[in-house]
């Protein structure tokens, strides 16, 4: 049985079994948190927006900055939690960091999540 304790007295032996093998098809907890976390970063307008603009193709960090709009320390913070989430690749040119996106399908992908989960 799985570390979920399951009380005998209340549930009959097909509903624990059931619910053993519905317990036995879950992620691992690791799996849980990478997946959380990979949510987790997308759950933010900025980072969303990051998302949204890099889908045209790479841009330089300043760019970013001034089509945010925000301090440079507030879009390093997006980027890095895009970047930790896998979604963004980058490199050096210089002083300056280009950033885009991991994959193209990337910005598509979170349009078809948005799209499955709205309720309006």
């Amino acid at each position: 049985m799985s570390s979920c304790q399951i009380d005998s007295d209340q549930l009959s032996k097909e509903q624990i079994k059931n619910l053993e093998n519905i317990i036995s098809k879950l992620p691992s907890e690791d799996d849980l948190n990478y997946n959380s976390d990979v949510l987790k970063a997308l759950a933010d307008p900025t980072r969303l927006k990051i998302v949204y603009i890099l889908k045209y193709g790479e841009l330089c960090v300043c760019e970013i900055i001034s089509a945010l709009d925000k301090p440079q320390p507030t879009v390093s913070h997006h980027l890095n939690v895009l970047k930790k989430a896998g979604f963004l690749k980058w490199r050096k040119e210089g002083v300056w960091t280009h950033y885009s996106l991991k994959s193209p399908k990337t910005s598509t992908n979170i349009d078809k999540l948005i799209e499955l989960v709205q309720l309006r």
